[in-house]
């Protein structure tokens, strides 16, 4: 088994530290934490941050492992304690870039409570809510699933309350899914552009994440753009290799 710490890994990608808190940029394909339904995963950001920074990091939010993009992590206990009651608190703004099937509309809000994935049948959904705007589109003419052409667009997404899985549950909501979510998604979509780009990945980004310090109180705006070539060459292949319309 390979070993977590091994230079088999690049080293993960730091977009910004200080003595209180390290953000990197997450690849597609790592997981956060260790987990017991992927145990036989070795790209544990944790354990590899860890091991790359010399000291103790602390998760304080969670991305899917397909997920690519901006993570933040606490360097000590307390300070983990206190971004979690900025997140909490909804303090703390995020938005993400994802390519979905079909065309939605220009910009439109999702207001749709969430159970969580583990609740019982009788537990009450959470309120959720997420704002989505359109940035461009792509129309194929190859016939897809029961389609006879395959529309996809790209969005971005704020979610403005922090439920699991949301921005996958609220786009599958409106009948607009992620293209390569396993979970949420449509399987012959998500095979045909698997086969088509050569590449098998939730098409879901973490582009920026803005939070008031706890500490200093100084407004921080971190962002792994989706359209740099050294972070997401994924993202950069997609746009290049298509003729998006704006």
């Amino acid at each position: 088994m390979t070993d977590i710490a091994s230079p088999a890994w690049p080293p993960l990608t730091v977009l910004w530290q200080d003595e209180h808190y390290v953000v990197i940029h997450k690849p597609s394909g790592w997981l956060v934490h260790r987990t017991g339904l992927d145990a036989h995963e070795t790209r544990i950001v944790l354990q590899h941050l860890r091991d790359q920074l010399g000291r103790p990091v602390y998760p304080v939010h969670r991305l899917d492992k397909g997920t690519s993009g901006v993570l933040l992590m606490a360097l000590s206990s307390d300070a983990a304690r206190a971004m979690a009651q900025a997140f909490e608190g909804h303090l703390v703004d995020k938005h993400y870039i994802a390519m979905v099937r079909g065309w939605p509309a220009p910009a439109w809000d999702v207001d749709h409570p969430l159970k969580p994935d583990d609740a019982p049948a009788d537990a009450p959904a959470q309120s959720a809510q997420t704002q989505f705007k359109r940035l461009a589109t792509l129309q194929l003419d190859v016939p897809v699933d029961r389609y006879p052409t395959t529309r996809v667009a790209l969005v971005e997404a704020r979610p403005l309350t922090g439920r699991r899985h949301q921005i996958r549950r609220h786009l599958k909501h409106v009948a607009h899914p992620i293209i390569g979510d396993a979970t949420h998604g449509k399987g012959p979509h998500n095979r045909w552009w698997a086969e088509r780009l050569g590449l098998q990945r939730l098409w879901l980004h973490a582009e920026g994440l803005t939070f008031t310090h706890p500490f200093t109180q100084h407004r921080i705006e971190i962002a792994s753009d989706w359209l740099s070539e050294s972070l997401n060459p994924d993202w950069v292949g997609l746009w290049r290799s298509h003729d998006w319309q704006a």
